[in-house]
């Protein structure tokens, strides 16, 4: 088995790759929320929410790899992903048990992990991340996914 940093600079790697494809952004955050669930054994749904133009104050579901969710618009401020859209910074939740303002997806959900993706310093989107395990995200993680965030600003 790989270890992290390895598997993290390939998945940096691969993601670099997809975004050069000449495919439509839908279908490159597709690609990556597949790879990334797929490859990382404690990432058990991977997504991504968007600002909705129409109303810029809420974040509507992107594509992602996981069991469905009911949570397919969510104000700015509601939930861990409405918290990032408000703050502008990656959160993460070792124990969702423990978080006031949570918005359950699943019950097999103990922990999440969101970052936001800018574009020219305007907040677009987020990368959401649940795991079935308690407290799986590291210092590796934060920094692995926000790099993913910065390549992924350059498909808006």
């Amino acid at each position: 088995m790989k270890n992290k940093e390895t598997l993290f600079q390939e998945l940096e790697c691969w993601t670099e790759d997809l975004v050069r494809e000449k495919a439509s952004m839908l279908t490159i955050l597709q690609n990556i929320s597949k790879l990334l669930k797929e490859e990382v054994e404690y990432y058990d749904w991977v997504g991504f929410y968007l600002v909705d133009k129409n109303n810029p104050a809420e974040l509507i579901l992107g594509p992602f790899e996981g069991a469905p969710t009911e949570h397919t618009r969510i104000p700015f401020g509601q939930g861990v992903c409405g918290q990032v859209a408000s703050r502008g910074h990656t959160i993460i939740v070792q124990d969702v048990s423990q978080e006031n303002n949570y918005l359950s997806c699943s019950i097999n959900v103990q922990s999440e992990i969101v970052v936001p993706i800018f574009k020219e310093g305007e907040f677009i989107g987020e990368i959401d991340i649940d795991s079935h395990k308690k407290a799986p995200f590291t210092k590796e993680d934060t920094e692995f996914l926000e790099h993913i965030a910065q390549k992924l600003s350059e498909l808006f």
